[in-house]
């Protein structure tokens, strides 16, 4: 009897749980902890659906004794008819009183930035999103990866 009530009380607390669904994900795990001028980020994305709506998040992964509180970066579009936007991104890692935002573990965090929410694609097709550092020196320390996340939301406009 304990056993099949357990059972019960796990089944209906999984389903109730909303899996997230996630069309796209890639994780660049960066040299030495370091993002340099020569390390862009490529991603490539198939769009079928032009009525989903989607959001965009940005994963970046760095230690704790990262000596800014942000990291600038510059995010290029190219969209399936050959259409380009580019985006300067600054990324808040920590609030203005120095406490780290995110999840920090031992020397490392990790930060999950909503790019977009609530977005979607007007054409069908092969997106290609570019994310570079956009900071004054060429190698930032302290960065070990970034990673480009793209979750349906189960809504249609």
């Amino acid at each position: 009897m304990i056993l099949s009530l357990w059972s019960i009380i796990a089944l209906t607390f999984f389903n109730s749980c909303e899996d997230k669904v996630y069309i796209f994900e890639k994780k660049y795990e960066l040299s030495n902890q370091a993002w340099t001028y020569a390390d862009s980020l490529k991603f490539s994305v198939e769009i079928a659906d032009t009525s989903a709506i989607y959001n965009l998040y940005l994963d970046l992964e760095h230690q704790t004794n990262y000596k800014k509180q942000n990291l600038y970066t510059r995010i290029h579009t190219k969209f399936p008819q050959g259409q380009r936007l580019k985006e300067q991104l600054s990324l808040e890692l920590a609030d203005k009183t120095g406490k780290w935002n995110g999840n920090c573990s031992g020397e490392w965090c990790v930060l999950r930035i909503p790019l977009q929410t609530e977005a979607f694609f007007n054409q069908a097709g092969s997106y290609q999103f570019t994310i570079e550092q956009f900071m004054r020196d060429n190698s930032i320390k302290g960065i070990k990866s970034v990673a480009l996340a793209i979750e349906d939301t189960k809504k249609r406009r």
